[in-house]
């Protein structure tokens, strides 16, 4: 029972997360995330698609992990990546593909939205400790390869990702800046409520 809890908060927390990821990524001429940024300009510059380009990041950094802690490859981890890629071209897919949003202060709103919903959702999913998603690790690798604290392994992390989205003229943008600043500590504002969740659940069941 304690398994199907964990495997609900981390299907459940991953839906939200990437909604909200969509959310931004609709709104992108105002910016997105790193990530997101790379991936929608390799999906208008290359093409597939931007849930495609998702897990192909993620395989990269498998590896990239690997060699950067001279271990074996975190296989389950591209699992995460690959449910990941799926929910994100499910989103834009459906969704999202059935309004526009043309206005400058509804861009805005959906990009605040998508950031708290995005907080919410990784909140969830980190409950379940199920294996991270490549770029959470490559975060944690650079961390303990370099020996830096977590925000300086961040920032590296999302410098790799803004130089090829920036000569690939990807959607980077004040918004950008925005989430990048934000998305941690709505993680943190939201994830006390669920790990004390998290603990009841458990204890009861």
């Amino acid at each position: 029972m304690k398994l199907l809890i964990r495997a609900l908060f981390f299907i459940l927390g991953l839906a939200i997360m990437t909604f909200g990821v969509c959310m931004t990524i609709k709104v992108a001429e105002i910016g997105v995330g790193a990530w997101d940024a790379l991936n929608v300009s390799l999906t208008e510059k290359v093409g597939l698609s931007v849930g495609k380009w998702v897990m192909i990041d993620g395989a990269v950094l498998v590896i990239v992990v690997s060699l950067l802690l001279k271990k074996r490859p975190d296989l389950l981890s591209l699992l995460t990546i690959i449910f990941i890629g799926s929910l994100v071209d499910f989103w834009l897919g459906t969704v999202f593909e059935l309004f526009e949003v043309n206005q400058m202060i509804g861009k805005i709103g959906m990009l605040l939205i998508g950031i708290l919903i995005i907080g919410f959702g990784a909140s969830i999913y980190i409950q379940a400790k199920f294996p991270q998603s490549p770029i959470d690790n490559f975060m944690l690798a650079i961390k303990e390869r370099f020996h830096v604290n977590l925000m300086v392994a961040k920032t590296i992390g999302e410098i790799t990702a803004l130089i090829p989205a920036f000569f690939l003229n990807g959607p980077i943008s004040y918004g950008t800046i925005v989430i990048t600043f934000t998305v941690g500590p709505t993680i943190q504002l939201f994830f006390p409520f669920f790990e004390k969740l998290m603990v009841r659940l458990q204890a009861k069941y």
